[in-house]
């Protein structure tokens, strides 16, 4: 059978070719619709409770989208007229943005302390304002120190930095879409969603998908407007930009720019490594034109399906090449042996006989490596379970491009002459083979050290997530979110929505007293956590009136009183989404401090519980939603899904090679050498204190794939040999054969690999570090482990 596909693949090699250029074109069309999205909304899992629950929240107090430019002078001070006149020309650049809505500025908000009538005076919003009134730069030093409301807002702590809020007009009928989509998932967590319902859901969000698509170019181009227009700025300031959308375009552009720089690099690298070990451009071309033409298909491919590149899943181009590199190798490891064993064969024979007998192990190959990365999709969360999809996706495309174009390129060019060997590989691969049957016992005791290690090192695993922590200090998008981080009261939205009680009687008051002393004790009790910075909520109004009254705290009918006597525009700002009048909601708003050293987010969270509990607040009146709830919500279940997913894929991998070699002894030692480095893997990151976090989760399915694909070729034509022969030259002629694929693919993979090591994107150093880790992990235990333990117990074909 495989010869006869073999012969079709050799005899019809020119249709394949034309047939492989017309798929090529038309997926490489196809590509140019893939995307990449690095949002924050990528990372989260959009049906589980909380994330509707923010949705909710966020309709429901409707907090308006904005981005942060901080502006730090060097050489003139906040509050003078320099920083006043470059503010207010920067505003006014900004405000001509089609989207922009407004600018709060320091010159802008409205400061009450220093209005004739308080917060009752006329035109509160207009007029007492730094660009309507001349105020001196000792009022503004006195009224903006210990501001309940703007200090850590537009200005910083210190008074050494102010900040622009650039707030961004909503796409009405994106927002009406998105409010029903909520509506309809908030009503799927309480009941079954009836046919009609489920067909309303799939079609509001089908007439979504193009409205966020253009809205998310849109902020793209507007935040490259908004880098334009503060470059002229700083020559004498410090200019910052912050927010989530910033974040994700910056995000963007480090993925792509890693893409081609590093990509390229390591492109070289392959090609030159290619070219060293094999010493023919037949190798390096060919190996190439399989790895661009799997990468073309499974993009295009991607596009095609509305698939797309989060930050999570932005290296599966990475470890395609991985994949398909393996295949390639293999198989022209296996056509060279041929040819200097057959000097007799003519090319269409040996290129017969190379594909059918490498056809089986590697497709037993890809179906194990795809189990490997099974483990992603069992992990609960959903971001993560996209990548193990187009993961699978991707090896498969491998598979089918690799067997398929190497023989019908192949077979244009003339029949290769009989070449040497690497020499450093045979001295390499005999002096290992000699090692491991003098010595048997050393592997076995080597491995079990290492499993050791690795296993005490998964006890010091940690589970944390930092976006800054993604970015190399020296970079400017780490200092950016720092510096707003530390001087503006924190990068990480949380949220604690509080139901106020029922109103007793006939009362007209919004507030009670008791109503407002609850939510000072929640806030109080908030702000007293490491890392969290700045707060707001009606509690800081109160505290403003307080401000305003000479210190001297409002009863709760003057509250009230204030409340419905001010300005609209002043009420609306000051409280329009920190109170919801309909449900009776108060939103305590604070963003965590990222940068915090030593914090720790899972013991926040449980902090700001235990203190809900001692101020006697029922659960059920109480919500902690937004980013910061979300993302630890993910990390809570990285561990926990990590272990059960990996349990889950040993024992689907250990089924899967017992169903291959029809043999439980085989399936057990051919899971050893995966197990090995998985958890070396992982206990290297625990020692190292490499957090497990959305990117590092797939080091260990990446770390199972690679091991596993060797695993089969060894063992493969392990049991091929040993029909021929005894166990010692078995393992022999298999370690002289396969070995020399497993050692040129780890050289090249390795040497690539550490490439990304250069990489501004902390996330892509790891990778490069713990991918190259796992590959020379695997080919130790496949040379060294493996064979001993398939000559001790494996007998007979």
């Amino acid at each position: 059978m495989n010869k006869r596909v073999a012969r079709f693949l050799v005899e019809h090699h020119k249709l394949v070719l034309i047939a492989f250029a017309i798929l090529t074109a038309v997926l490489g069309y196809q590509a140019l619709n893939f995307k990449i999205d690095a949002s924050a909304d990528t990372l989260l899992t959009k049906g589980n409770k909380l994330y509707l629950q923010t949705q909710v929240v966020n309709e429901r107090f409707s907090p308006q989208e904005f981005l942060l430019i901080a502006y730090q002078p060097k050489d003139h001070k906040v509050l003078s007229q320099k920083t006043f006149n470059d503010i207010a020309k920067l505003s006014g650049q900004l405000e001509k943005i089609e989207r922009v809505e407004s600018v709060r500025s320091i010159l802008n908000v409205p400061l009450l302390s220093l209005a004739k009538g308080g917060l009752s005076a006329e035109g509160a919003t207009e007029k007492w304002t730094i660009e309507q009134a001349d105020f001196s730069p000792e009022e503004l030093k006195k009224v903006f120190t210990d501001h309940p409301i703007f200090e850590d807002l537009v200005i910083n702590q210190p008074q050494t930095a102010t900040a622009l809020q650039v707030l961004f007009k909503a796409d009405q009928q994106l927002s009406e879409i998105d409010r029903k989509v909520t509506e309809l998932q908030e009503k799927a967590l309480e009941s079954e969603l009836s046919d009609d319902d489920q067909k309303t859901l799939q079609a509001l969000q089908t007439k979504a998908e193009p409205l966020q698509r253009a809205l998310t170019k849109q902020r793209n181009q507007e935040i490259a407007k908004i880098r334009e227009l503060i470059k002229p700025y700083e020559a004498e300031s410090n200019i910052y930009l912050g927010g989530a959308h910033v974040l994700g375009y910056q995000l963007i552009n480090i993925i792509k720019s890693d893409l081609s720089i590093f990509g390229g690099a390591i492109a070289a690298m392959i090609c030159l490594v290619l070219f060293i070990v094999f010493r023919k451009i037949r190798w390096v071309l060919i190996p190439v034109l399989c790895c661009v033409s799997s990468v073309i298909c499974t993009v295009g491919l991607f596009g095609l399906l509305g698939l797309k590149a989060t930050v999570i899943s932005s290296n599966f181009i990475a470890l395609q090449l991985i994949l398909t590199l393996a295949i390639v190798v293999h198989l022209i490891v296996q056509y060279r042996e041929y040819s200097n064993a057959n000097p007799d064969w003519d090319q269409k024979q040996l290129v017969v006989e190379t594909f059918a007998r490498k056809v089986q192990p590697c497709f037993y190959a890809g179906i194990t490596t795809s189990i490997g990365f099974a483990s992603l999709v069992f992990t609960d969360i959903q971001p993560v379970i996209s990548f193990g999809w187009m993961m699978i996706i991707a090896m498969s495309l491998s598979i089918a491009v690799s067997l398929l174009l190497f023989p019908s390129t192949l077979s244009l060019l003339k029949r290769e002459a009989a070449g040497k060997k690497s020499r450093w590989a045979s001295k390499v691969l005999q002096a290992n083979a000699s090692w491991i049957q003098k010595h048997p016992r050393w592997p076995v005791c080597a491995s079990l050290i290492v499993l050791a290690l690795g296993g005490s090192g998964l006890f010091f695993l940690s589970v944390e997530n930092s976006f800054i922590n993604y970015f190399r200090d020296s970079t400017k998008v780490h200092q950016e979110l720092s510096f707003i981080d530390q001087e503006f009261g924190g990068s990480t939205p949380l949220q604690l929505v509080y139901t106020l009680p029922e109103k007793s009687g006939n009362t007209d008051l919004e507030f009670t007293a008791r109503d407002i002393q609850t939510m000072q004790l929640m806030q109080a009790a908030l702000e007293e956590h490491k890392g969290v910075g700045d707060t707001l909520s009606v509690v800081n109004f109160t505290e403003l009136a307080q401000q305003i009254n000479d210190g001297k705290p409002l009863t709760e009918y003057e509250l009230n009183a204030v409340y419905w006597s001010m300005d609209e525009n002043l009420k609306n700002d000051l409280l329009g989404s920190y109170f919801n009048q309909e449900h009776r909601q108060v939103r305590i708003s604070t963003r965590i401090q990222d940068t915090t050293e030593g914090l720790n987010r899972a013991d926040l969270l449980a902090g700001i519980r235990a203190d809900m509990e001692k101020l006697e607040i029922p659960e059920e009146r109480y919500q902690l939603t937004d980013l910061f709830v979300l993302y630890q919500n993910i990390l809570d279940k990285l561990f926990r899904s990590q272990i059960l997913a990996l349990g889950i894929v040993y024992v689907l991998l250990l089924l899967t090679f017992w169903a291959l070699f029809r043999s439980f002894k085989i399936a057990l030692i051919g899971i050893a050498p995966n197990i090995l480095t998985t958890i070396a893997v992982l206990g290297f990151m625990g020692w190292m204190a490499i957090p497990l976090d959305l990117m590092t989760i797939t080091i260990a399915s990446i770390a199972m794939g690679i091991a596993v694909d060797d695993t089969i070729h060894y063992v493969h034509r392990y049991r091929e040999e040993l029909a021929e022969g005894d166990g010692a030259h078995a393992l022999e002629r298999t370690h002289m054969s396969v070995g020399y694929a497993l050692l040129y693919t780890t050289t090249i993979i390795t040497l690539g690999f550490l490439l990304l090591v250069f990489s501004d994107f902390v996330p892509s150093v790891q990778f490069g570090l713990l991918t190259s880790l796992a590959m020379v992990i695997a080919l130790l235990t496949d040379l060294a482990l493996l064979p001993v333990l398939l000559k001790r117990f494996i007998k007979s074909a």
